[in-house]
């Protein structure tokens, strides 16, 4: 058989999803060890999986359903290595690959609109503002999916082009509804929802019209308990796609930061990380931007008891500064995707011993770290975690040692 017949090998998948050949070329749907052949078709390899989801192909939520068990990890495994290694840095270890299982995203956010028999709703097709009408899905929790078929009908009986944003999430009380776009125009229609509520047994339901999130709905404050703690979850807030990918961020911080006195937090959320550390003894001063998880976090570790302060600071306008950083122990900071530039380079004059960088961007966190290298810290341990599975978007926890 010539070469041409055999093919050209894909190698791995790139960061977006597409299989890569030895000389550049990017291959759509392509998994390693596939063949591209000389027609343009791909002959698939041992590590070619069939979708379990109708929709893949079309629908913008999944990107590598294509992929086997040992090839999803070795993407997530090579997103967060090759960055590191795009910034000349080298982990001395690399955990072995986290990845969440099917039907166990607690969040998402749904689009709807009106359509040919009624309304469609589901993720975007990628790179586009159509929707793909969701019949069946493979990565939402089965709380979350047997919301999408009642939601169709509760919209059908609207009237009116509709374009509605839906974000879900699974609290310990149940699902917690946000509906952007929703008009409610009288009584019957406030009470029609109150129905949908009480049919659902919603957790919480929030509207926004415009000007802001109104609840409508909540007969018990809606909770999570992230690292065993109960706290209140503001509407919106950020929590982490799944409990389990949660877990193995906060087991990796919670082993590189054991016995460590003080522990500063930054960008802390609702205290994820913060009552973890604060369990295994750590005092934590836990920082926080945004208000409201700020006071859900100091309400949560006084009912619990926990030695932590809550600190209302926005550390891209005003990070903590390296003296203000220099009494701690360790720290362990997760920033949104764009990174924390700022606060890094606080942190990379501070000379405190051990920083763990949770993030959920390999490229922004490799910007960083390289920060964090020029100043003298090594990069001792990597942990990939793909929450997001079938999906190009990758977490990881690190550990920066001075």
């Amino acid at each position: 058989m010539s070469v041409s017949e055999e093919g050209t090998a894909i190698l791995r998948v790139a960061a977006k999803g597409d299989g890569i050949t030895a000389d550049g070329r990017h291959v759509p749907l392509a998994a390693p060890g596939d063949r591209l052949l000389a027609d343009g078709t791909v002959r698939p390899g041992p590590h070619r999986a069939a979708a379990p989801c109708r929709h893949f192909g079309r629908c913008g939520g999944c990107q590598l359903q294509h992929l086997d068990e040992a090839a999803l990890a070795g993407f997530v495994h090579d997103r967060v290595v090759l960055a590191a290694e795009g910034q000349g840095l080298a982990a001395a270890q690399v955990a072995p690959v986290h990845l969440s299982p099917p039907r166990s995203r607690r969040r998402a956010t749904l689009h709807a609109a009106t359509g040919k028999g009624g309304p469609v709703i589901g993720f975007r097709e990628a790179g586009t503002h159509r929707i793909v009408d969701m019949r069946e899905c493979h990565v939402l929790a089965p709380e979350l999916f047997a919301l999408v078929e009642p939601l169709r009908r509760l919209l059908s009986e609207r009237r009116g082009r509709l374009a509605v944003d839906i974000t879900l999430a699974l609290t310990d009380c149940g699902v917690d509804c946000a509906i952007a776009g929703l008009p409610l125009d009288g009584l019957a229609q406030t009470e029609a929802l109150l129905d949908f509520c009480r049919r659902q047994a919603l957790a919480r339901l929030v509207l926004d019209h415009g000007y802001g999130p109104e609840p409508l709905w909540e007969p018990e404050p809606a909770r999570v308990t992230p690292s065993g703690v109960a706290v209140d979850l503001p509407s919106g807030a950020f929590l982490q796609a799944t409990a389990d990918g949660e877990a193995a961020l906060v087991a990796a911080a919670s082993e590189w930061l054991a016995a460590r006195g003080s522990i500063a937090d930054l960008f802390a959320g609702l205290g994820t990380f913060a009552f973890a550390l604060a369990r295994g003894g750590a005092r934590v001063l836990a920082v926080e931007a945004a208000r409201e998880p700020h006071l859900a976090c100091r309400a949560a570790a006084r009912r619990a008891g926990l030695p932590v302060e809550a600190l209302h600071r926005d550390l891209f306008r005003n990070p903590l500064r390296a003296d203000e950083l220099r009494g701690f122990d360790g720290v362990v900071i997760d920033p949104p995707r764009a990174g924390a530039r700022e606060q890094v380079a606080q942190l990379a004059a501070s000379g405190v011993a051990r920083i763990v960088y949770v993030s959920c961007n390999p490229s922004s966190w490799a910007r960083d770290g390289r920060v964090l290298a020029d100043a003298g810290y090594r990069l001792a341990a990597l942990r990939p975690v793909g929450q997001f599975r079938w999906s190009t978007h990758v977490e990881l926890a690190s550990l920066f040692l001075l």
